[in-house]
């Protein structure tokens, strides 16, 4: 018998919609994106007012850059769950399932979100020998790419400016934000590893059952068997029902997902690291540390340290 967790305080109350996982690994909802009259690509303005209407767990065939000027918030593609601070920005190759960035976001906040098919400007563009740096950027899109630091405000304020342009101006625009993602040293990749796989209705419900179990249970300690009665198994049968689903054990999904929720905590100066364990489910301060390190490749006080760092250097042109 597996045990998870331990005792908790409870502080999570006023941000469970910012961490509200998504249905990960159900079939997504397919966002069909249809470029304005006279424009090879689709490109969206959106304000803190209407970001929550996007698609929630959606997918759709087309390239993805999504920039958002300001706030704290997760990052769920696929499998992979992360967490931004200060605004983000991301380029997000095809097909792959995931949620709507600026999801739970309760500051004042613009979003731009550029969508484009590899071949948007013609099957053989992207061969030419001028374009090689952005057709490696693409092929480094599918596994996800976060930029940081000066990088993500000045892409940030041209995709913003690009709007006001017309077609051929913004088409040009593009063409340089996306020369200069590709030369940029202020990059990570979220190495995203998503295999495709066909969910039945029932294995559906049973999957949605499971993230709203441990979206209201990760703080405390259970058992894996409470999790399995909720979806009417025992708990070896559900052990293999959730790694066939989602290519992962439940305990990995467990653990990335309240160390996500650790990270929204370290960014609060008045949460200590022992309470931030605590508060995420973890009743080893030890065993927390090592799972963040493994995660994260941070500890929690280096995190908070290059947090703090990062957000109190002024950046030029923010």
């Amino acid at each position: 018998m597996i045990k998870f967790g331990g005792t908790i305080v409870n502080i999570i109350a006023n941000i469970q919609q910012v961490l509200r996982p998504s249905a990960n690994n159900m079939k997504p909802i397919f966002e069909e994106i249809q470029p304005t009259f006279g424009n090879s690509f689709a490109c969206r303005w959106f304000t803190d007012k209407d970001c929550s209407n996007l698609p929630y767990w959606h997918s759709h065939p087309e390239y993805e850059i999504v920039w958002i000027s300001n706030g704290s918030g997760k990052r769920h593609i696929a499998g992979h769950i992360s967490y931004f601070d200060d605004g983000d920005l991301v380029f997000l190759g095809p097909n792959v399932p995931h949620m709507g960035f600026a999801q739970g976001l309760h500051e004042p906040h613009e979003e731009v979100v550029v969508q484009m098919k590899e071949d948007f400007l013609g099957p053989d563009f992207l061969a030419t020998p001028e374009m090689l740096a952005v057709q490696q950027l693409f092929g480094r899109a599918k596994s996800g790419i976060c930029f940081f630091g000066r990088t993500r405000w000045e892409v940030g304020k041209r995709l913003r400016k690009m709007l006001e342009l017309d077609s051929f101006d913004r088409l040009l625009e593009l063409l340089r934000i996306l020369q200069q993602m590709a030369h940029s040293t202020e990059s990570k990749s979220l190495n995203i590893n998503y295999r495709a796989i066909e969910v039945k209705p029932q294995e559906q419900e049973r999957m949605r059952a499971i993230n709203d179990f441990v979206e209201h249970n990760f703080s405390r300690q259970f058992l894996i068997d409470e999790v399995a009665a909720c979806v009417n198994m025992t708990a070896p049968a559900f052990c293999r029902f959730f790694k066939k689903i989602t290519h992962k054990t439940f305990t990995g999904f467990l653990n990335e997902y309240r160390i996500a929720h650790a990270c929204n905590l370290l960014s609060r100066e008045h949460t200590g690291i022992a309470g931030v364990s605590y508060a995420c489910g973890f009743n080893n301060l030890s065993h927390f540390n090592k799972q963040f390190k493994l995660i994260t490749g941070k500890t929690p006080t280096s995190y908070r340290h290059h947090l703090r760092k990062f957000i109190l250097t002024p950046t030029v042109g923010h």
